[in-house]
């Protein structure tokens, strides 16, 4: 029966060889699998990977509206308190995104069990999907977190306007932050590599996207080097979702996010077929 299919159209085995199955179409139960393992794994500690972040987001929101809210103070005819509460949220997403993604190959490769993730009949897309999906469904339960929290917190408004810029922004920059986590678990060899992107790329880059102030603010100069920040239209696009403004035109953040997460998913699944730095 070599390179015969099973008779049985409902069969999704097929053997091309003897002794090597080959899995027709998507392995739906397999993904389905890997995406609630890794689901589970953050929520069992659930304190620390969601509601630990959302406390941490509120502190920066009561100790920036103190030290620069004070008297009033409106940054694009709004509030401040009102303009950093959005970007504070979807800056939460993306930080957790990252530090999920980046942590299950990782911890794999240290403690020796990589197998696990490398033996399941998963091809490289399927098994992206599984990392990647559960890394955005933590951004989200973050961002949802912060969100119902702020709508509690006195002095902030974060009344959604526009549901499809906040669903669309906070999607591209999680997936963003959850490629290229995926892409630090491969490289890394330890911890301190994974803590390395975390300070020097991924935290400037949150800082300094225009979060905490309006980059028309900004010198010429410097004003031009935020354009070139990716989180900066992350932020700029979830934040017009809450205020209805923007300081950058949403057109281009959409598509360029797009472009950039499909250029990020193409590098990722490359390296992840390869096998650099998992199967040798």
């Amino acid at each position: 029966m070599n390179d015969q299919p099973i008779n049985d159209p409902q069969a999704r085995w097929v053997r091309f060889a003897p002794g090597t199955p080959v899995l027709r179409g998507v392995n739906w139960g397999g993904l389905e699998t890997l995406y609630i393992k890794e689901v589970r794994r953050f929520f069992k500690v659930q304190l620390q990977t969601v509601w630990a972040p959302a406390i941490t987001t509120l502190l920066y929101l009561a100790i920036f509206t103190v030290a620069l809210g004070g008297s009033g103070r409106k940054i694009m005819g709004v509030h401040y308190a009102d303009f950093i509460g959005p970007g504070l949220i979807v800056m939460a997403m993306m930080q957790n995104a990252f530090a999920n993604a980046s942590f299950s190959l990782l911890v794999g490769k240290i403690q020796g069990n990589i197998v696990d993730y490398l033996m399941p009949p998963l091809s490289t897309g399927e098994l992206m999907a599984g990392l990647i999906g559960a890394a955005v469904t933590r951004a989200f339960l973050v961002g949802l977190a912060v969100w119902v929290a702020m709508l509690l917190w006195p002095g902030v408004s974060v009344d959604v306007r526009h549901p499809g810029l906040v669903f669309w922004f906070g999607l591209m920059g999680s997936l963003l932050l959850s490629l290229l986590g995926l892409l630090t678990s491969l490289w890394a060899d330890k911890f301190d590599h994974a803590a390395a992107v975390t300070n020097f790329v991924v935290t400037p880059l949150s800082l300094l996207s225009g979060t905490f102030y309006s980059v028309k603010q900004l010198a010429p100069s410097f004003e031009k080097i935020s354009h070139a920040n990716p989180f900066f239209y992350v932020i700029s696009g979830f934040r017009a979702g809450f205020l209805g403004i923007s300081d950058s035109p949403l057109w281009v953040g959409a598509i360029g996010l797009l472009a950039l997460n499909l250029v990020l998913c193409a590098i990722c699944y490359a390296v992840l077929k390869s096998g650099w730095k998992i199967k040798n």
